[in-house]
């Protein structure tokens, strides 16, 4: 896997099924490169995000290594907003994330935060200065550690080791499930209680963005509703703006305020979550009919 491949985007399919239908992954690629031959134009994407920005993305070009894999892309998303990138495999949702973080080259474009361009900024201080945590696709709890020991790594950019322990108390207050866990290896975590260990590392350090990559992968149907009844509490409870890639495209729509569609590193549609969820074409390429 190279680091600019979601897991959802490495994994080859002759095809996808709609009903009676099937619609081959070549069928798809072709039909969204059509859709994505008037995209919007930057005025729709400040209007979809309120004209008041929280990140800002202007014109980014961003790769790994000589491969270049967004081409010009723009993104505007709120406080207390919520994003989701849906598109094709390969089409660069990952990235995206990915380059907001600080781990692509970027070749041009800016990223900004509250007007402040924090583009080569590197990932610490994306984190400490910028206030931006990113919510990794993969198992990235440490299974021989302690869940106590696992959430104090969140703060491992603090000044001192007590302001992490104080913050991990607060955590503890709000999600029980933790707490009883407490003292236990990380590795007895079910699928459900390792995501919300993940989301609850990365607010260690309180910050107002969170990138999360998809936040349903391998989890069962009830710990897929109660991670994203966190998120919305994060979102429209503390007024955190989220940036979301979601491999259930359906799930991500219904969640969020906004939806792009991502097709060949460029954003080939943007609207609100719900519109696209209603949109025939997307509804057919993306949604199983």
């Amino acid at each position: 896997m190279t680091r600019g491949e979601s897991r959802s985007e490495q994994q080859p399919a002759s095809g996808i099924g709609l009903g009676d239908d099937i619609i081959s992954v070549d069928d798809v690629d072709r039909e969204a490169s059509r859709l994505a031959q008037q995209g919007p134009g930057v005025e729709r994407i400040a209007e979809l995000a309120g004209g008041a920005p929280l990140l800002e993305i202007d014109g980014l070009y961003a790769g790994y290594g000589k491969m270049e894999i967004l081409h010009g892309l723009d993104l505007q998303v709120a406080p207390g907003q919520s994003l989701c990138l849906i598109g094709p495999n390969g089409a660069g949702k990952s990235t995206v994330l990915h380059s907001i973080y600080g781990f692509t080259r970027i070749g041009r474009g800016s990223i900004r935060v509250d007007g402040e361009d924090i583009t080569k900024l590197s990932p610490n201080d994306k984190l400490k200065r910028a206030g931006i945590a990113y919510i990794l696709q993969d198992n990235s709890v440490f299974p021989d550690m302690s869940v106590e020991e696992n959430l104090c790594m969140g703060g491992y950019l603090m000044d001192h080791p007590r302001d992490a322990k104080q913050a991990a108390e607060r955590i503890f207050d709000r999600y029980d499930p933790l707490a009883r866990r407490r003292r236990q290896p990380a590795r007895v975590l079910s699928g459900g209680e390792r995501r919300l260990l993940e989301i609850s590392r990365a607010l260690v350090m309180d910050p107002r963005l969170l990138l999360v990559d998809e936040p349903s992968i391998g989890l069962e149907p009830r710990y897929i509703d109660m991670i994203f009844e966190i998120l919305a509490e994060l979102q429209h409870g503390e007024g955190k703006a989220i940036v979301m890639v979601e491999q259930n495209a359906k799930k991500g729509l219904e969640f969020a305020d906004i939806g792009y569609v991502l097709v060949s590193g460029s954003v080939a549609m943007a609207d609100t979550g719900e519109e696209l969820l209603r949109h025939p074409e997307v509804g057919r390429l993306f949604l199983g009919g």
